[in-house]
């Protein structure tokens, strides 16, 4: 067993994530369900042969002193792979997450029209949030390859680790990886302006420094793209507001309307045909919007999301009962996955029966 091996393996049944870790065989991610590889049981001594071969002296010593790493790695031919290594119990454990040479085209992904249009905006935050695994980082790479075929600029990431490799197109692109290139999120985007960027990428705004600086580079007049872990318009709201100090939180809410273009929530549900579809929330700052960010009624964005279709903003639960009436997803997986469950089955109705075997 090696680990080109068994990264071939997870390519070839369609998996999109690889999970090594001791006491367990080899297990993938597919359609959203973890599945054993093979029936070959893990132990630590296994794990650190095949991680070993593809890690630095310095790598393996950080390990070691009890830090996780994040790394991307290649296989030629392929696929380039986003690595997690971590220990549990004191042993080795690692996440490989797939990550295709080839950007997907945008109208591939099942988006709504109004996140691709989107893409044509050259100024204010744009912020794309989920779970891990919701799509996150597809969506993102998706919409900066349009841009960066349609922009005559310069588009400027700061990623950690490097995901998607761009090539310069009409655009000029510039990747810096956290560790590598640049100390951190907090002070790659504090020199991204010295760097003369049109647009800037943030893989993930993780703290209150990095949140800040992104608000700053979008009142400047430039377009920030980011991600956030959170599920919904307002939670992604809460969290960036809860993020400063209580006496700052008032400046932030009024930043926070002043810089924001769009938050886009995203989910990968299961489907009746064992694929996975996207359910998204899409939140449009409008004058409306920004002025419940501004007068701290945050809790109310639900609301004004549902009235705002005509805008293009859906909420999660919409884009749910949609996939649902459509014959995409479950009846089960519409309330598994809904942010208001009590709300779904309302809207959607009693539970069809199964039919007799």
């Amino acid at each position: 067993m090696n680990l080109d091996d068994l990264l071939t393996k997870t390519v070839d049944q369609d998996g999109s994530d690889l999970h090594l870790t001791a006491g367990s065989s080899p297990r993938i991610r597919k359609s959203g369900s973890l599945v054993p590889l093979d029936n070959e049981i893990l132990n630590p001594q296994t794990i650190k042969s095949l991680l070993e071969p593809k890690l630095s002296t310095e790598q393996l010593a950080k390990i070691e002193s009890g830090n996780e790493l994040d790394y991307s790695i290649s296989v030629p031919g392929l696929s380039r792979f986003r690595v997690n290594v971590f220990k549990q119990r004191g042993n080795l454990s690692a996440a490989f997450r797939r990550l295709p040479y080839e950007i997907p085209k945008i109208e591939t992904l099942g988006l709504p029209e109004q996140i691709i249009k989107l893409s044509e905006k050259r100024r204010g935050l744009l912020l794309i949030t989920g779970a891990t695994g919701s799509g996150k980082s597809t969506t993102m790479a998706a919409l900066i390859e349009k841009i960066a075929n349609e922009l005559d600029g310069h588009i400027l990431t700061i990623e950690d680790p490097i995901e998607y490799l761009y090539k310069h197109g009409k655009a000029q692109i510039n990747q810096r990886e956290v560790g590598v290139d640049t100390a951190s999120f907090a002070s790659g985007l504090r020199s991204a302006l010295r760097q003369d960027p049109d647009i800037v990428v943030v893989g993930e705004l993780r703290d209150m420094e990095s949140m800040a600086s992104a608000m700053t580079i979008a009142e400047t007049g430039h377009l920030v793209l980011a991600t956030l872990h959170s599920n919904t318009a307002a939670s992604t709201l809460n969290r960036l507001v809860d993020a400063f100090p209580p006496d700052k939180k008032d400046i932030i809410r009024m930043n926070i309307s002043m810089s924001l273009l769009a938050i886009i929530s995203q989910q990968l549900i299961p489907t009746i045909d064992k694929k996975r579809s996207l359910a998204c929330e899409i939140l449009i700052a409008n004058p409306a919007i920004r002025a419940l960010i501004r007068e701290d009624n945050i809790h109310q964005i639900d609301n004004y999301i549902k009235s705002g279709k005509q805008e293009g903003m859906i909420r999660m639960d919409d884009s749910l009962i949609e996939l649902y009436k459509s014959n995409i997803i479950s009846y089960d997986d519409a309330l598994k996955y809904a942010i208001d469950q009590k709300q779904v089955a309302q809207t959607i109705g009693v539970k069809p029966k199964q039919p007799n075997l």
